[in-house]
């Protein structure tokens, strides 16, 4: 009866942490709106917002330790709690990018943009799918699914670095647009992160499963 109890209680965890990573996902979304249509109101609510996944990563972690102090799991059990406290400190780090990229919306305020945004928007649809995907790969314990969105990574630091070269350019050739140009710098620099996280998530679904630490940040 207590094995039953312990496996609901990890069920449930996992569907908490699921849970955190879909607000994360609304936020890094909402984060980029605010970007694209120059929304502070918006801004401001996902800033607002990041109180809330800094709770879920408290309330998980605390049920985390819980369950390693009262039940004293082992080989995999242990090993998939272990898991999800790595994940939620992913996750709630990637909220922190999303609220990063809120500030810069408000640092930059609704004048013009200095340039059409194409590059950036594809690394936050990128990084939202690497998001989505490690967290399907982590619900449904696939090793495969965990590399393939890993490889994703390469993209984001391929555009990151090409965003940053547009950008460098425009601020040499005017000066008037460094300072939007450096929260936009700033921007994609979040979203590159993002994807070494959730490339993060990738690893820790692997040693769960596996048992296997892999360095999947090369």
């Amino acid at each position: 009866m207590a094995r039953i109890s312990f496996q609901q209680e990890l069920e449930k965890l996992q569907k908490e942490v699921l849970h955190m990573g879909e607000v994360v996902d609304r936020a890094m979304a909402s984060a980029m709106e605010s970007l694209v249509k120059r929304d502070l109101q918006l801004a401001e609510t996902v800033i607002q917002g990041d109180q809330v996944i800094d709770d879920l990563e408290l309330a998980i972690e605390q049920e985390c330790l819980k369950l390693l102090a009262l039940q004293q799991p082992m080989a995999i059990d242990l090993r998939t709690i272990g898991t999800m406290l790595k994940i939620v400190t992913d996750l709630e780090r990637m909220g922190d990018h999303a609220t990063d990229i809120a500030r810069a919306v408000r640092r930059m305020g609704q004048n013009p943009p200095i340039k059409p945004l194409v590059d950036i928007p594809r690394m936050a649809e990128i990084g939202r799918h690497m998001l989505q995907e490690g967290l399907k790969a982590f619900i449904e314990r696939d090793v495969e699914r965990a590399l393939a969105m890993a490889r994703e990574d390469d993209q984001l630091d391929h555009l990151f670095k090409q965003v940053f070269r547009e950008l460098l350019l425009l601020m040499i050739a005017n000066p008037a647009v460094i300072e939007e140009a450096t929260q936009l710098i700033l921007v994609a620099a979040s979203l590159e992160r993002v994807g070494d996280h959730c490339t993060n998530l990738a690893e820790w679904t692997i040693y769960m499963v596996t048992g296997e630490r892999r360095d999947l940040n090369l």
